[in-house]
């Protein structure tokens, strides 16, 4: 699957004690009316749990100038989602609390509607309730951040 190019996010969840979060390309648009996305978490994580017990999440889609911010949200052993974003321009959104990057290309607010085992993964159908207003990429438009053979990449230039 790694010469299948997908697009980058961060999906986030707060908890009440804490803010969790992932670096997740396992994500699409499934229905423009109403507005469904999809969204695919290892089964055993924490941020799995969290999403089965508070019900709600967001994402925030990343551009190519957010590397490091993907990096940071797929290391093992991650802190706290605050502090991976303590240097980053971010908010709460407005219905799930979680944490957006107000950098990112877009953030949605997410609830789940519907949660199915597969293999190793939950992959969760959810609302979008929000499209949470982000300031966007610093400057011009950014390309996405897609991940590709491994890596992280743009779909501008295919750069590394």
């Amino acid at each position: 699957m790694s010469v299948f190019a997908a697009g980058v996010t961060v999906v986030t969840v707060a908890d009440g004690r804490d803010d969790v979060g992932s670096t997740v390309s396992a994500f699409a648009s499934i229905s423009v009316d109403p507005a469904i996305v999809m969204v695919s978490l290892t089964e055993d994580s924490y941020l799995t749990e969290t999403v089965d017990r508070q019900g709600v999440f967001a994402v925030s889609l990343l551009g190519w100038e957010h590397r490091a911010v993907a990096g940071r949200f797929s290391a093992e052993g991650r802190p706290s989602a605050r502090l991976l974003l303590a240097n980053e321009p971010h908010h709460r959104a407005p219905v799930s609390g979680a944490l957006v990057l107000d950098t990112a290309l877009a953030a949605l607010d997410c609830r789940v509607r519907e949660r199915t085992l597969a293999g190793d993964h939950v992959v969760y159908l959810a609302d979008v309730t929000e499209l949470v207003e982000v300031s966007g990429p610093r400057g011009e438009r950014s390309a996405p951040l897609v991940r590709y053979q491994g890596r992280y990449r743009t779909l501008a230039t295919g750069t590394r």
